[in-house]
């Protein structure tokens, strides 16, 4: 049988809850009435059992059974790392 459930990539904004990630799924979409291609942004709470992503991580996200009110998506993948910056009082001298 096939897997049917759907799979989005994002942007992770926000880790600081616990073993939940908040993903920005960003995409283009033409107005139904002008035509105008348009950006559209979603914000997506997605599982990540293992606390590893971190922000702006891009990610591979996939729906599954509600895992609570408002998270019904896990982290299927990192796709590719963020850039570490250094934002240590000492690395500002």
């Amino acid at each position: 049988m096939q897997d049917r459930r759907r799979r989005l990539i994002g942007q992770v904004v926000s880790n600081k809850m616990a073993k939940t990630v908040v993903v920005m799924v960003r995409r283009t979409r033409q107005h139904r009435l002008y035509g105008k291609v348009i950006r559209v942004s979603k914000r997506y709470k997605a599982h990540d059992e293992t606390n590893e992503c971190q922000i702006g991580d891009q990610v591979r996200i996939i729906e599954s059974r509600p895992l609570s009110k408002e998270k019904h998506w896990r982290v299927e993948t990192i796709l590719q790392r963020a850039a570490q910056v250094d934002t240590s009082p000492l690395a500002a001298e």
